[in-house]
């Protein structure tokens, strides 16, 4: 085993042990300075909170197993154990010894299967690079089999360290995405994004256009160059933040052809954020967790008022995202920004998505778009924030469950582009 794993392992196992004592405070103090601006001790207790209840409260945590990479920070996974199932802790450790990721995943125990409706016989798929430098990131481009000219999207994933794939335990909903559309004749390109593949490069003043457009870009580019590609078809689809920024790249790149918008949030982020906080906490009720939705409403507070500035720092912020992010963030309307692009849209809502909502997202949208002939606009009810089909009421536990994005919403988005 190689040193840099040793350290990754003996970091982790560090956590491990802070997580069993639910020591939060002392927690994010292994963290990189980067991390640390993202991810607060009271957001992490309200996340660890809604996921151990969700499954009948914790009952162990494992030994940390790691998954060394080639280059950048060791991947490391920490088994939790549940009364009523179980959830991974994925961490990110770097050569200096600290976390630079952190997520809480649905267990992973169950391996991903194709979706029913996809046939990987229908096209092929090729690892690519999108961008240079040390901040280029891997992706796949998925190309159906056949002289084309086909039809192709961009796959923006939401908010978060999220590989290619949009993977969530043992569920990967972009890579559904991909295949479906690869089988039906849509040419498609996904990618890592530069939070999951180097999460220690990030400057401090990291934002939201650095997160997306210029690999977004680079992907349009690459489409664009290939020859069973048609150049004047090339669309932006993107679920929950990376529906948000798609029109954002869509005003940067005109040649887009037109916007796939699945769960994109409308509402600012940090009303948003208390809002899910609220429900969470409702789901999970434990000592405190008034005042952690208190405390974000406070943050929240400051990032709507005039008090914010560059030099703001990140802990006195929702989420710990930096001054920077939040700044940007406010600075940009999704909506007002795709009423000013001319390009056809369609916009897919989940009827039991309790991050994105109809009433706090899908209501703004069709506010501004739903007049306009070219703007399709449709609720799926049953499905929640993944597209994913259920019933009852939704909770974090839910994406826990393998599943697939619905093959209506799959066959509604080919059948959109097809038109085009």
């Amino acid at each position: 085993m190689r040193t840099n794993e040793l350290k990754a392992l003996e970091a982790a196992q560090g956590l491990a042990a802070l997580l069993r004592a639910e020591r939060f405070a002392e927690l994010v103090e292994l963290f990189a300075p980067p991390l640390r601006a993202a991810v607060s001790a009271d957001a992490l207790r309200l996340a660890w909170a809604a996921e151990s209840a969700g499954r009948g409260h914790v009952t162990e945590i494992g030994e940390p197993v790691s998954a060394a990479g080639e280059t950048g920070p060791v991947r490391v996974h920490i088994p939790v154990t549940c009364a009523d199932g179980n959830f991974t802790v994925v961490t990110s450790v770097g050569g200096d010894g600290l976390l630079h990721g952190l997520r809480l995943d649905p267990d992973a125990g169950a391996e991903w299967q194709p979706p029913h409706d996809a046939d990987p016989d229908r096209f092929l798929e090729r690892d690519v690079l999108l961008g240079t430098g040390p901040l280029a990131v891997p992706g796949t481009l998925s190309l159906p089999e056949g002289p084309g000219p086909w039809p192709a999207v961009v796959l923006l994933s939401g908010g978060g360290a999220f590989d290619r794939d949009g993977s969530c335990g043992p569920n990967k909903p972009l890579k559904d995405l991909a295949w479906g559309l690869a089988s039906r004749q849509v040419a498609v390109v996904r990618f890592d994004k530069i939070t999951f593949t180097r999460p220690d490069r990030l400057p401090s003043d990291f934002t939201m256009a650095d997160e997306y457009l210029p690999h977004a870009l680079a992907a349009v580019r690459l489409l664009r160059q290939q020859p069973a590609v048609d150049p004047d078809r090339i669309h932006l689809l993107g679920h929950s933040m990376g529906g948000k920024v798609a029109p954002r790249i869509a005003a940067a790149a005109p040649s887009i052809a037109g916007l796939v918008l699945l769960a994109a949030d409308a509402q600012p982020m940090h009303e948003a954020a208390v809002r899910v906080a609220r429900y969470l906490s409702a789901l999970a009720p434990h000592p405190g967790a008034d005042e952690v939705v208190a405390a974000l409403a406070r943050q929240a507070a400051l990032v709507a008022g005039p008090e914010l500035t560059p030099d703001t720092p990140s802990e006195l912020l929702p989420l710990g995202l930096s001054a920077a992010y939040w700044l940007d963030l406010r600075g940009y309307d999704p909506v007002a920004t795709a009423a000013g692009l001319a390009c056809p849209m369609l916009i897919l809502q989940g009827g039991r998505d309790y991050q994105v909502t109809v009433t706090d997202d899908l209501t703004r949208w069709r506010d501004a778009l739903a007049d306009r002939p070219e703007v399709a606009i449709s609720i799926h009810p049953d499905a929640n924030h993944l597209f994913f089909s259920g019933r009852g009421r939704p909770t974090p536990a839910e994406y826990a469950l393998p599943g697939h994005v619905d093959t209506a919403v799959v066959d509604e988005i080919a059948t959109w582009l097809a038109r085009r």
